[in-house]
């Protein structure tokens, strides 16, 4: 209300000693001096900042008729996406003052972070497991997400996730086909988009493989790299020489 008194009482006095230029002059006068009143009075206008907020969705590379690899011993594959959610969107703020008369002003801070659900299909089952995983080529934390193994078995059932999205009987369980599903995967770290995923596929090559449990890797290829004691060969009556 201040500002508006004195910007036109500015602009009259102004006018009358200066003309058109003193109106002017003594508008913004009025105005600077009105405005510094009513701050003091109501408190300066409250301000809301919003942080970057997603507008275009972005997808990791998917073709419908892409080859399905068949994979042996271990391997690195590049997931292709076979199904995903809509991106949800997670709104926070935070508000401070600034104190002084009248409460001060406000400022509200917004911010915004993004969370996608999907599946990536790697290769034809039945696969062993799985080793490590990358996003955009950097190693995944996988201690940090849900994520779920399907080996591609030929009885395999639907992930709980899709059937609760898609509905009791409409999720496709891809049996034979070997996929993670990510829950809630937090898109921040990788620029609010769904990030390119290669992981490490292990299928093992028959039975034999599959019935061995570990492997013992002899650090040496000697032939008495164990023995606790020095082993020495008499090559002649008069010398020796130590063997390893």
């Amino acid at each position: 209300m201040a500002t508006l008194l004195l910007q036109t009482a500015g602009a009259a006095i102004g006018g009358l000693f200066g003309g058109p230029v003193g109106g002017a002059v003594g508008q913004a006068l009025g105005a600077a001096v009105g405005s510094s009143i009513d701050a003091g009075l109501f408190g300066a206008d409250d301000r809301v900042v919003s942080g970057p907020r997603l507008g275009n969705v972005q997808f990791l590379s998917s073709q419908e008729g892409t080859p399905i690899p068949r994979v042996f011993g271990t391997i690195k594959v590049a997931g292709e996406i076979i199904w995903a959610t809509n991106f949800e969107e997670i709104r926070t703020t935070s508000t401070s003052s600034q104190g002084g008369k009248g409460g001060g002003p406000k400022t509200t801070i917004e911010s915004f972070s993004y969370f996608v659900n999907l599946a990536i299909g790697l290769c034809e089952g039945e696969i062993g497991g799985i080793g490590r995983i990358w996003a955009d080529g950097k190693l995944l934390d996988q201690t940090n997400y849900t994520i779920r193994v399907y080996t591609g078995t030929s009885d395999q059932l639907p992930d709980s996730l899709i059937e609760t999205k898609q509905g009791s009987g409409n999720a496709p369980a891809y049996r034979g086909l070997a996929y993670l599903v990510f829950e809630n995967l937090p898109l921040e770290a990788f620029g609010n988009r769904i990030p390119q995923i290669s992981v490490e596929v292990i299928r093992p090559v028959g039975q034999v493989e599959k019935s061995v449990k570990g492997v013992n890797l002899i650090p040496g290829a000697s032939e008495f790299a164990y023995e606790t004691d020095p082993v020495q060969e008499r090559v002649s009556p008069v010398s020796h020489r130590i063997r390893y």
